[in-house]
């Protein structure tokens, strides 16, 4: 698995720093408003209103980490 090293969040622009407390999407960090953008991406896909529940959305991710051998 290729490995990139991730950025220190004192090191992100504090514009684009998110509150990423399991380093789910740190790597991001590197072009720090990709960083900014994948994480509304990921709050808009995950808690906006939508035809799956909350519950659904999650069992999907995990099923999606599984099949990739993501440890998250």
């Amino acid at each position: 698995m290729a490995f990139i090293p991730y950025l220190p969040p004192a090191q992100i622009p504090a514009a684009d720093r998110v509150p990423d407390r399991d380093n789910i999407i740190q790597i991001h960090g590197v072009h720090s408003r990709v960083l900014r953008q994948h994480y509304e991406l990921y709050r808009e896909l995950m808690y906006s209103r939508g035809p799956l529940s909350r519950s659904q959305r999650e069992m999907i991710a995990v099923v999606v980490s599984a099949a990739n051998d993501c440890h998250y």
